[in-house]
């Protein structure tokens, strides 16, 4: 899924859009990591990490796609984003969160190093102490939180979304193009993409390195029992 995430971003890319909408289809934006997905390799821990190092790699890839897209990026958050797809919305110019929807790690519980920028971008953007006190202790960002910590440009009510989600992309396709560009290339510089990919592969190796242990496993384990 991710790697046609990625063609998909490719494809729009060559569009040459005004704006990009990221959106997703069901209950949640995502539930990060595919769990049953690294149980099928369990048996094996060269498969496993093999496995983890594909997966996160091309995550890391959509991340800085997204930072060096040709246009603004419009992220709609509709319900739960866990785990590394929190990537997507760090990755994001506007963000537009329905008021029921949540942010949240769950990195320390199922004994996982962080990906998805929670190391290499969060703290950054909102301080040290808060990306540790999320991280360590899972906390659940609520919308209005993660709009307080600046995560989020709108909250809106679920049956307001589509009409906010609409006049943050009309507010956009308002402006001209070329000066949302520069001030976009000047935030997003390639020197800035450079040192976020570089946190990012340090996220990549260290959960290389700990995926297959056992005490990883028997906690994937136990998560996809119940």
């Amino acid at each position: 899924m991710v790697s046609q995430l990625r063609d998909a971003l490719a494809r729009a890319a060559a569009q040459s859009p005004h704006v990009l909408i990221v959106d997703a289809v069901g209950k949640a934006f995502s539930t990060g990591t595919d769990i049953a997905g690294h149980l099928e390799h369990a048996d094996d821990p060269d498969r496993l990490r093999a496995y983890a190092d594909e997966l996160v790699g091309l995550l890391n890839g959509a991340i800085l796609d997204l930072m060096a897209f040709p246009a603004p990026v419009v992220t709609a958050v509709r319900g739960p984003v866990t785990g590394g797809s929190m990537g997507l919305l760090l990755a994001s110019d506007i963000v537009v969160m329905s008021e029921g929807a949540f942010a949240q790690p769950y990195c320390a519980e199922m004994g996982f190093a962080p990906i998805g920028g929670w190391t290499a971008i969060l703290p950054k953007r909102i301080g040290e102490a808060r990306a540790l006190e999320i991280q360590l202790m899972n906390r659940k960002v609520e919308a209005w939180r993660a709009h307080a910590l600046g995560l989020v440009t709108a909250v809106s009510a679920r049956e307001d979304f589509d009409a906010e989600l609409r006049q943050q992309v009309d507010e956009l396709r308002a402006k001209e193009t070329g000066a949302l560009m520069t001030a976009r290339a000047l935030i997003r510089s390639e020197e800035r993409r450079e040192e976020i990919a570089r946190g990012l592969d340090a996220e990549r190796v260290k959960y290389v390195e700990r995926i297959a242990l056992p005490e990883v496993v028997e906690r994937m384990r136990a998560f996809s029992t119940g």
